[in-house]
C-alpha cells in the first residue's frame, strides 16, 4: 500500500508518522559557502588594494572597502533568505503548516476534517489552506504551473486516499 500511495504523491514524503511536504528554495550556494567565498574575496581584494596603496594609489583602498561593503550587503540579503522553506505535515488528525522566512518560523495547525485547500483563482497564485478561522498561503517554492498538482496532493492526503 505504501508503494501505491507513494506513486500518487509527487512532492510528499511518506513516513510511519504521516505525510510531509517540504518545499524550499533551489539555492546553489549555502550561507556557509557564501561566507567562505566572501572571506576569500575580501582577502584578495584587500591584498590588491594594499599593493596599489603601497605604490602610491591611495584612493584604491577606500573604493575597495566600499565595494566589499556593497557585495557583503548583497550576500547578507541572499543568505538571510537562502534557507526559507515551507513544511506541511499531515499527522493523524492534524494538518500542520510551518513557514520559515528570514529565520522567523510561523506555524498553523488545522483539524483535518475542517481544512479546505484551494488554489487561488488567479493564474500563478499561491495555494490557500483554510480552516478553523485560520488561513495560510503555501507554494512559494513550487513553480506556478505545479501548484495545482500540489493542491490536489494535499486534498488527496486529507481525504485519506
Amino acid at each position: 500500500m505504501v508503494s501505491q500511495a507513494n506513486n500518487a504523491f509527487r512532492f510528499a514524503t511518506l513516513s510511519e508518522q504521516g505525510i510531509e511536504w517540504t518545499l524550499k528554495r533551489n539555492c546553489s550556494v549555502t550561507p556557509a559557502q557564501l561566507g567562505y567565498l566572501y572571506a576569500s574575496l575580501c582577502l584578495l581584494s584587500m591584498g590588491v588594494a594594499g599593493f596599489f596603496w603601497l605604490q602610491g594609489a591611495t584612493l584604491v583602498l577606500p573604493f575597495a572597502v566600499l565595494e566589499l561593503m556593497a557585495v557583503g550587503t548583497a550576500f547578507l540579503v541572499y543568505a538571510r533568505h537562502a534557507t526559507d522553506n515551507e513544511r506541511i505535515c499531515l499527522l493523524g488528525g492534524r494538518l500542520v503548516v510551518e513557514r520559515e522566512t528570514a529565520g522567523r518560523l510561523s506555524r498553523c495547525e488545522f483539524a483535518r476534517e475542517w481544512v479546505r485547500v484551494e488554489p487561488r483563482q488567479d493564474a500563478g497564485q499561491l495555494i490557500e489552506v483554510r480552516g478553523g478561522g485560520q488561513s495560510v498561503q503555501v507554494g512559494r517554492f513550487v513553480r506556478s504551473d505545479l501548484r495545482p498538482v500540489l493542491a490536489r496532493e494535499i486534498r488527496l492526503a486529507l481525504r485519506g486516499a
